[in-house]
C-alpha cells in the first residue's frame, strides 16, 4: 500500500497567464503558493479474488474489468500513461471539496502519478512530476488547463513560475524572509462560498479568448501587476499594499471572460472590503468556490462575524514540501 499527500494551490498573482496559448508568445510570471490542505491518494495492488479487476473510490465507487472502462478521467489517463496493468485499487480523500478553485483536480493527478511512480520503484523530482502531470492533463485527457496547479502541487512552497517563450517553464522559491512570510500567512483568510463549479467550461472560454486576442490587454495588465507585486513582496511592503495588489488583480481577472464573476460574487467581495479586508480574490477559474482575503489578524474575528455569505472558514498555513509519499507498505 502506498499513500501520497499532495497540497492544494493558492494563486497569488498572475493567474490566467499560465495557458500555453498565452505564454508561448507572451513570456509571463506567476506567484503561487501551496497550502497545508491536502489530497490523499491510497494505492494498492488488487488481488484477483473479486468479480472486478480495478476499484476506484472517490465521490463515487467504480469497479471495472479494465482500465479503459474507468470513468474518472485522471485515474484512467494516469494508469494508461504509466502502462499499468489491471489489478489496481485507488482511494481518494480530500481535506477540501473539489471544484472549488484550489487546483484539486491537478493535486489528484500529481498525487496519483507520484504513488504510481513509487509502485514502479522510481522517485521523480518535482520537475519531472509536474511535467508528467501537465502532459497527462493537457495531452492525454485533453483538458483546457494551465500549468500552475500541477507545478504547485509538485513543488509546494511559494514559487515564482516563469513561462515561455515557447512551451518551456521553470520555477524557484520566492525566497521571502521567514518573518515576513509568517506575517503574510497570518493575514490570509480562506472562506468557502458554498458554491462548487466545473472549471473546464470557464477555462475553455479563456483559452478561446486568448486565441482570438479578446483579452490581450487585460492579460498584459495582469503581467505588469505581477511584476509590481513581486517587488512589493521582496521589499516587505505592508499587507495593506499586498491586499491592494490583490484587489487590482481581481478587478482585472473579472474582465477576462464571462462567468468568472456574478452579482452574488461581486456582493461578497464588496462586503469583504467593507468589513475590513485589504483585498483578496475568488480562487481558480471563477464562478464559485473559495475566496481568500487579506485581513489583519486582530480584526479577523469581527470580520468573520460580518461575512454572513461565507459558509465555512478554513484555517490557513503554507505547505513547504509539495507532493510526498508518506507511507509505503
Amino acid at each position: 500500500m502506498i499513500i501520497s499527500k499532495t497540497p492544494y494551490r493558492l494563486s497569488l498573482f498572475g493567474g490566467g497567464t499560465d495557458y500555453p496559448a498565452w505564454f508561448e508568445t507572451n513570456p509571463s510570471t506567476i506567484v503561487s503558493a501551496a497550502m497545508a490542505k491536502y489530497c490523499w491518494i491510497t494505492l494498492r495492488e488488487l488481488q484477483p479474488f473479486f468479480e472486478y479487476k480495478n476499484r476506484i473510490v472517490y465521490s463515487r465507487i467504480e469497479s471495472t474489468q479494465s482500465i479503459a472502462e474507468i470513468n474518472h478521467p485522471s485515474a484512467r489517463a494516469c494508469l494508461q500513461f504509466m502502462n499499468m496493468e489491471d489489478g489496481i485499487s485507488i482511494s481518494h480523500d480530500g481535506d477540501l471539496p473539489a471544484r472549488s478553485g484550489i487546483g484539486s483536480s491537478s493535486s489528484f493527478t500529481v498525487g496519483l502519478l507520484h504513488a504510481l511512480y513509487e509502485m514502479k520503484g522510481y522517485r521523480p523530482d518535482a520537475k519531472k512530476l509536474a511535467f508528467t502531470a501537465i502532459t497527462v492533463e493537457q495531452k492525454f485527457i485533453g483538458e483546457n488547463v494551465g500549468i500552475q496547479d500541477q507545478i504547485m502541487a509538485s513543488y509546494g512552497g511559494i514559487q515564482l513560475i516563469n513561462m515561455g517563450p515557447g512551451n518551456e517553464w521553470n520555477c524557484g522559491s520566492l525566497n521571502l524572509d521567514l518573518d515576513y512570510q509568517n506575517v503574510l500567512e497570518s493575514h490570509i483568510m480562506l472562506g468557502f462560498s458554498g458554491v462548487s463549479r466545473y472549471a473546464e467550461e470557464l477555462s475553455k472560454k479563456q483559452v478561446e479568448n486568448i486565441k482570438r486576442g479578446d483579452n490581450y490587454h487585460y492579460l498584459k495588465e495582469m503581467m505588469q501587476l505581477t511584476d509590481e507585486a513581486i517587488r512589493s513582496l521582496w521589499k516587505h511592503d505592508d499587507m495593506s499594499i499586498i491586499g491592494k495588489h490583490l484587489q487590482e488583480g481581481w478587478n482585472i481577472k473579472r474582465q477576462l471572460y464571462d462567468g468568472i464573476s456574478d452579482l452574488w460574487i461581486d456582493d461578497i467581495y464588496k462586503e469583504a472590503i467593507k468589513a475590513g479586508a485589504f483585498g483578496g480574490k475568488l480562487m481558480g477559474a471563477g464562478g464559485g468556490g473559495f475566496f481568500f482575503f487579506i485581513v489583519p489578524p486582530e480584526k479577523q474575528k469581527e470580520f468573520k462575524e460580518k461575512m454572513h455569505s461565507i459558509k465555512v472558514w478554513v484555517p490557513f498555513k503554507f505547505d513547504t514540501h509539495g507532493s510526498q509519499i508518506v507511507r509505503t507498505l
